[in-house]
């Protein structure tokens, strides 16, 4: 059964929320958003807006003239649109990437991250600590950045980064190594098995085992191979960012050693409630009705 009915008409009056990104078609966050933007009564709507990044700064001033209430930034523009921020959070500034931009008294935007509480909002319920404990962390791109940073304010005392690029992982290490101290790098397939026997957390940030419609056997991939899945203690908790298929390859193969699982949807809702409190100003967003118009939209 739907939690909302249907969406009330647009009107002349209707202000514009949205999502930034290349390619953004496939984006979920106009179902969340407008769900929650109906149950709140906001004669606003939520829609994913294509912006090729030679054309970012265009469109970004663009939707600042139309009045646009509040923007999502996601793949690949999160880094680039810092520069285009009258002013950034602190957190924002630390990562070097910005996925919310939220408009400013007298013009211009403010940038932040949002990314951070909805990856660690998961892990926070039925009071989990993880004070002290060793985390591992598969991929060095974007959305490791935000992991990493969620890892040091979760208290983590070790957090080990696994990649395949050694520039890559050289790189990130000379970024975050101020705010970061726990993070140790390690290439990938030499030692990763060694890590993970030690791990109380794994998380994926790589888009292996993420559906595909291009590409149906996608979803059946796994980052880890069975050996270095078979080096997971049983007592780990493995945390997937992809949402799809839910589950993944990598959480089927976890659960079948008994570890707990965690998929990206949760991070997505968290993060896109993070940002509706910052563009409407309320304490308070229907954080249950853009969960379940999610669950009732993925298969």
């Amino acid at each position: 059964m739907s939690t909302v009915s249907s969406q009330p008409p647009i009107s002349g009056t209707t202000a514009i929320v949205g999502v930034l990104g290349d390619p953004v078609h496939h984006s979920l966050s106009p179902v969340m958003q407008n769900a929650a933007l109906q149950a709140m009564g906001l004669d606003w709507v939520f829609l994913a807006l294509p912006a090729p990044a030679g054309e970012l700064a265009t469109v970004v001033r663009a939707l600042e003239a139309l009045d646009c209430r509040g923007l999502n930034v996601t793949i690949p523009h999160k880094h680039s649109v810092a520069a285009l921020c009258r002013e950034l959070s602190p957190l924002a500034q630390r990562l070097g990437a910005v996925n919310v931009l939220v408009p400013l008294d007298g013009g211009g935007w403010h940038g932040t991250n949002t990314d951070v509480e909805g990856f660690c909002a998961p892990l926070r319920r039925d009071g989990r600590q993880w004070q002290g404990q060793r985390a591992v962390v598969l991929g060095c791109g974007g959305s490791a950045r935000a992991v990493v940073a969620g890892l040091v304010e979760l208290g983590c005392g070790r957090i080990t980064l696994a990649g395949r690029r050694p520039e890559a992982l050289a790189a990130f290490q000379a970024d975050v190594q101020g705010w970061a101290p726990q993070l140790q790098t390690l290439a990938w397939g030499n030692g990763v098995a060694g890590a993970l026997a030690e791990a109380d957390l794994l998380v994926n940030t790589t888009p292996v085992g993420m559906a595909s419609a291009s590409d149906p056997s996608a979803a059946e991939g796994c980052p880890l191979t069975p050996a270095e899945l078979a080096a997971l203690p049983p007592s780990a908790w493995v945390y997937d960012i992809i949402y799809t298929p839910r589950p993944t390859q990598l959480l089927r193969q976890a659960a079948s050693r008994g570890c707990q699982g965690l998929d990206g949807l949760e991070m997505l809702v968290e993060q896109g409630a993070a940002a509706l409190r910052l563009w409407s100003g309320q304490a308070t967003v229907p954080v249950e009705v853009m969960r379940q118009a999610l669950l009732e939209r993925l298969p």
